[in-house]
């Protein structure tokens, strides 16, 4: 008699077992109990086609066990009053950090991998949701974000509006700028690479978001302040009104022979221009 009961009821705790792993299981693992409460078909699509697709919902809309028991009672009951849910718009940006620590603390110690992540999480404290949309299962982020905290950043230059802001400014990047000279480069391909002052960074001289064409006064007030001194500079900026950029073109600079011709002899007989420095 009492090994019929110590076996009825190690099959009950069997039995309350598997049925109690099967429920977790159903709650916490099947995408179906969202089901229960979720029209999911334009959800479930977008969740499919996204990079998540891999994820179950419940990894990311996590609900704990208090808040899962408290949604399933309200469903069974049928009270029509849903209790407060913390998964479906807090839950899951919270949840980020737990994949993407990775991406999101490069950086956060040293600038040795990246700089991007480090200086929005890490620094300033910025929640994920405040750049990335999340929208459809889409976590792209729209450059409008990008201009809620830098709204005096406009993208530069004519022909240049469509251009994102994440065209020039690399998450990836190792410096604190956030963009190398090889991000204009990508774009800017005529740009020539073994001339005077190629070695300089184009941010050097071009303010993207400020001043992007140069003057012959911001060459002169930045480096080139002496140059007045040498040779005919000084009388060709008195006596003329012409500039640094008149005689020395953008990304070339030299002024040799080849380059005098048809420049030099606009104002006076050609003379080389090596005699100009003397």
């Amino acid at each position: 008699m009492k090994a019929g009961i110590l076996i009825l009821v190690l099959l009950l705790c069997i039995i309350g077992f598997v049925s109690g792993y099967r429920y977790y299981q159903y709650i916490d693992r099947d995408p179906a109990y969202c089901r229960t409460c979720h029209l999911m078909e334009e959800g479930y699509r977008s969740w499919r086609l996204s990079k998540h697709s891999q994820i179950v919902c419940q990894k990311c809309h996590y609900m704990s066990i208090i808040e899962g028991n408290r949604l399933l009672i309200a469903y069974v009951s049928g009270s029509g009053e849903s209790p407060p849910q913390a998964h479906g718009r807090k839950t899951p940006w919270e949840e980020c950090l737990r994949c993407h620590t990775q991406e999101a603390s490069q950086g956060s110690v040293t600038l040795r991998k990246s700089y991007g992540h480090a200086r929005h999480v890490f620094m300033e404290n910025i929640a994920c949701n405040t750049c990335h949309g999340g929208e459809g299962h889409s976590f792209s982020v729209d450059q409008l974000r990008c201009q809620k905290c830098h709204s005096d950043k406009l993208v530069h230059g004519m022909g240049m509006a469509g251009t994102y802001c994440l065209n020039c400014h690399s998450y990836g990047e190792k410096r604190p700028g956030l963009t190398g000279p090889e991000r204009c480069i990508e774009c800017h391909k005529k740009i020539p690479s073994s001339v005077p002052m190629a070695k300089l960074r184009c941010y050097d001289c071009h303010s993207p978001h400020d001043k992007l064409k140069m003057e012959s006064k911001d060459c002169l007030s930045a480096c080139h302040g002496n140059e007045t001194r040498v040779g005919q500079h000084g009388l060709h900026e008195k006596k003329t009104s012409l500039g640094c950029l008149d005689c020395h073109k953008p990304h070339t600079w030299k002024v040799g022979k080849a380059e005098a011709k048809g420049l030099c002899d606009r104002c006076h007989p050609f003379r080389p221009p090596e005699s100009f420095i003397y």
